[in-house]
């Protein structure tokens, strides 16, 4: 069992960064794909983020071109830099991982408790 915890989520002003952590409590190099999602009060939790294990990246439209996501395999953590924040980036940020095990032929999701940015117009 590994467990995520997020943090560096707060209240920050439009236009603003905020940069956040997501701490394993073992190895990441277990997990191929990493990603971050958001939910706003009231609506779904939905993906924005994505990386692989060796680095490659994807984002929503929404973030895209604001946000980078970024991951240590060493330190075992996984980032995500948001910068030109704006107040429709308001939510609570979770971190996710599925782990596949072959020789159990089942996968193992992981989540992070989530951390709440909140953006200032």
């Amino acid at each position: 069992q590994v467990q995520l915890v997020e943090s560096g989520g707060g209240l920050v002003q439009a236009g603003g960064s905020l940069r956040l952590s997501c701490a394993a409590s073992g190895s990441i190099s277990r997990f191929g794909a990493m990603t971050w999602y958001r939910q706003p009060a009231g609506k779904q939790r939905y993906l924005i983020a994505g990386i692989t294990r060796g680095g490659t990246t994807n984002y929503a439209d929404s973030v895209k071109g604001r946000f980078t996501i970024s991951r240590d395999n060493v330190k075992n953590i996984l980032y995500l830099q948001m910068d030109g924040l704006k107040p429709e980036d308001t939510a609570v940020y979770y971190c996710y991982a599925n782990e596949r095990v072959a020789a159990l032929g089942s996968s193992f999701d992981y989540w992070g408790q989530g951390t709440q940015v909140t953006v200032s117009s």
